[in-house]
């Protein structure tokens, strides 16, 4: 089944290559979307593709890159608008 999810995360995630874990991450999966700093310091993903594939990408974020500390993630389901644009750092 096709999902999309629209991540907000938290903590230590800029300048700790956070969006280019997310990016190698949703590629893996063959993900849609894209994710992005935000100015108030935290990073926005949205991805789209099967719900296992989209699943593994939540589990990636709460993870982070080796210097990040993620403290929270917020997840918003959306309609899948059933794109195959790639995944991309916005």
């Amino acid at each position: 089944m096709r999902v999309a999810r629209r991540f907000v995360v938290s903590g230590r995630v800029q300048g700790v290559g956070f969006r280019y874990f997310a990016l190698d991450a949703a590629w893996r999966d063959g993900l849609h979307g894209y994710v992005t700093n935000h100015d108030d310091g935290t990073v926005e993903a949205v991805a789209e593709g099967e719900a296992e594939a989209v699943e593994r990408f939540e589990r990636a974020l709460h993870r982070g890159p080796s210097h990040s500390r993620v403290a929270h993630v917020t997840v918003e389901e959306m309609q899948p608008e059933m794109k195959t644009t790639g995944f991309e750092i916005r």
